[in-house]
C-alpha cells in the first residue's frame, strides 16, 4: 500500500474529509467577523427579539440586520415572526454541522501524522 493509498484507506474509512468544501466556508465566513461572534454569543442564552440585540450590541438596526442575515443565510440562526418584532435563536443542527466539520479537520491531521512520513 502506498502512502497515498493509506491516506485515502484512512479518510474514507474515518469521514475525516470536508464533504462540501463551499458549505464549510460559508459557515467559516458567517464565523469569520466580530459582530456576528457577538450575536452568537447573545443567543446563546436562548432567544433574543432584535430591538434586544441592537440594545445590548450599541448596534444600529441597519448594521445589525446586515449580520443577521449572513449569519440566516448561513443557517447559523433561525427566526420567527411575532407580530412586528422578529425573534432570532442558534440553530442547533448548524452548530452541530460545524463541530463535526470540525471534528474531520482534526482527524484528517492526526491521520497524516499517523503515517511515519517525514
Amino acid at each position: 500500500m502506498t502512502y497515498q493509498d493509506s491516506l485515502i484507506y484512512i479518510f474514507v474509512m474515518k469521514g475525516s474529509t470536508v464533504r462540501n468544501p463551499s458549505r464549510a466556508a460559508e459557515l467559516f465566513h458567517a464565523l469569520a467577523d466580530p459582530t456576528r461572534l457577538e450575536i452568537l454569543d447573545e443567543l446563546k442564552e436562548g432567544e433574543c427579539c432584535v430591538c434586544e440585540l441592537t440594545d445590548r450590541l450599541q448596534a444600529g438596526q441597519s448594521r445589525l440586520s446586515f449580520h443577521l442575515k449572513v449569519l440566516k443565510d448561513a443557517g447559523m440562526i433561525v427566526d420567527r415572526r411575532e407580530g412586528r418584532w422578529m425573534y432570532y435563536s442558534v440553530n442547533a443542527d448548524a452548530l452541530a454541522e460545524l463541530d463535526d466539520l470540525v471534528d474531520s479537520l482534526k482527524q484528517a491531521k492526526r491521520a497524516r501524522r499517523a503515517t511515519g512520513c517525514c
